[in-house]
C-alpha cells in the first residue's frame, strides 16, 4: 500500500535493511540459534504454536526468531506458513485420559487415582529475578520426587489416570460430557481456518476459536468471569500437561497409523452446579485443551467455555464472556493485530475526504452565528 507514495520502494527496501540491522544486534554478540529457542523458551514457543494453530516447535522457534520476539509476528508469519501446506485428512481424538502426563495436579481432591504429579511448574517458585540463570542442570528428578500424593513411581508411569470428572461422573455429581439423547459419535470437525464463522457457533467450534485464541485477551475474559461478570464459580477438577499419541486414520490401510506424539496442556474445569424439579443438583463443566505448556491459557479457555454456555442452563447473559460473537470475534489477535496495525498505512484519500467535511462543517457554523448576531 506504501509503494503508491513517491519513493516508497526505496523507503520500504531501507526499512527492511534497518529492521534487519536491529534484529541481528551487536555484532560481536553471537547469533541465537532457533534450537536455542525452542529448547529454553519452550512456554513462548508453545504459545506461538497454539494461537498459530501449527504444531512444530522448529518453525515456531524460526518464526519467533525471525519476529524478533514480536508474538503476534511470529504467530502471523506460522498461519500464514500454515495456509501453504496440503491437508490430507483429520487425525483420531486424542484420548487424555490415557496420557502418561508430567504433571497432573487437581485443586479439589487432594488424593486422586494416580497421584498429584507437581512436574515443571513456576507455582511454588519464589519469583524473586536472579542475577545470572544457573549453567548447570539438576540431575533429572524422578517422578516419584515431583509426587505430591499416590503410589510409588512405577504405578504412577504405568497406571492409567482416570479424569476427576469421571470420578465425579460416577455418582452423577456433575453434567455428563453430552446430553441425554445426544449423538456420541463425533461429528465431522469443523475448521474455522476454511469455513466461514456463523453464529451461533457449537460448542466444538467455539473451543477450536478459543484454542488459538490470543492468551492475553482469554485471560483477561476469564478473570472476569471470576469477578462477577460471566456466572462462574469454578473449581480446578485437573490440570494435565504431557505428551500424547496422535493417529492418522487412513482409508485406504482400514486402520489408524501412529504419526506421532505432541505435548498439550488440559484443563477440566468444575463450575457451579445447576438443577431443578425434575433433576438433581449437578455440577457443570468448562473445558479447555493447548498445543504446549499453556495452563493460564487452558484454565481462562475452561472459564469462557463454560461462560458461554449459559443458554444450556437458562441463565441470564449480562457480561462481554457471555457474548459469543464480542468473545470469538475479537479473540483472534492476527485479526486484531491486523485491524489496528493497518492504521499505520496511508489513508490519505479518507482523511482528505474528512478535512473537506469538517471545514464545510466549520463555515456553516461560522454563517449561523454570523446571522444570529444583531
Amino acid at each position: 500500500m506504501y509503494v503508491a507514495v513517491k519513493g516508497g520502494e526505496k523507503a520500504i527496501a531501507n526499512a527492511h535493511a534497518l529492521l534487519a540491522r536491529r534484529g541481528r544486534g551487536e555484532e560481536s554478540s553471537a547469533r541465537v540459534d532457533y534450537t536455542q529457542v525452542r529448547d529454553q523458551l519452550g512456554v513462548l514457543v508453545s504459545r506461538v504454536m497454539a494461537e498459530g494453530s501449527l504444531y512444530d516447535p522448529d518453525l515456531a522457534a524460526k518464526a519467533l526468531l525471525q519476529a524478533q520476539g514480536d508474538v503476534l509476528e511470529a504467530v502471523t508469519l506460522l498461519r500464514s506458513y500454515r495456509t501453504t501446506l496440503p491437508r490430507f485428512g483429520v487425525t483420531v481424538a486424542i484420548d487424555t485420559a490415557g496420557l502418561p502426563p508430567e504433571r497432573r495436579v487437581s485443586a479439589t481432591f487432594k488424593d486422586i487415582p494416580g497421584g498429584q504429579q507437581l512436574g515443571a511448574t513456576f507455582d511454588y517458585t519464589h519469583r524473586l529475578l536472579a542475577d545470572e540463570l544457573a549453567d548447570g542442570i539438576p540431575d533429572d528428578p524422578t517422578t516419584s520426587e515431583t509426587s505430591a500424593s499416590g503410589g510409588d513411581e512405577q504405578d504412577a508411569d504405568t497406571e492409567r489416570m482416570p479424569r476427576v470428572t469421571d470420578l465425579l461422573g460416577v455418582d452423577a455429581l456433575i453434567e455428563p460430557d453430552r446430553a441425554d439423547g445426544e449423538d456420541w459419535t463425533d461429528p465431522d470437525p469443523a475448521d474455522l481456518t476454511r469455513e466461514p464463522t456463523v453464529y451461533p457457533m457449537s460448542r466444538a467450534e467455539r473451543l477450536q476459536a478459543l484454542s488459538r485464541g490470543d492468551e492475553g485477551f482469554l485471560l483477561s475474559l476469564g478473570y472476569s468471569t471470576q469477578r462477577g461478570f460471566g456466572r462462574t464459580h469454578p473449581f480446578v477438577g485437573e490440570v494435565r500437561v504431557g505428551e500424547v499419541e496422535i493417529e492418522f486414520d487412513a482409508p485406504e490401510i482400514g486402520h489408524p497409523v501412529h504419526i506421532g506424539r505432541i505435548e498439550v496442556t488440559e484443563c477440566q474445569m468444575v463450575s457451579q452446579f445447576v438443577g431443578g424439579a425434575d433433576r438433581p443438583a449437578q455440577f457443570t463443566r468448562g473445558y479447555g485443551l493447548v498445543f504446549g505448556r499453556a495452563e493460564r491459557k487452558a484454565m481462562s479457555m475452561s472459564l469462557i467455555d463454560r461462560a458461554l454456555r449459559h443458554e444450556e442452563f437458562g441463565e441470564r447473559a449480562d457480561a462481554p464472556a457471555q457474548d459469543e460473537e464480542f468473545v470469538i470475534s475479537h479473540a483472534d489477535n492476527v485479526q486484531a493485530a491486523g485491524f489496528v496495525e493497518h492504521l499505520k498505512l496511508p489513508h490519505y484519500v479518507d482523511f482528505q475526504g474528512e478535512l473537506v467535511l469538517i471545514r464545510r462543517l466549520h463555515e456553516e457554523f461560522n454563517e449561523r452565528a454570523r446571522g444570529q448576531q444583531p
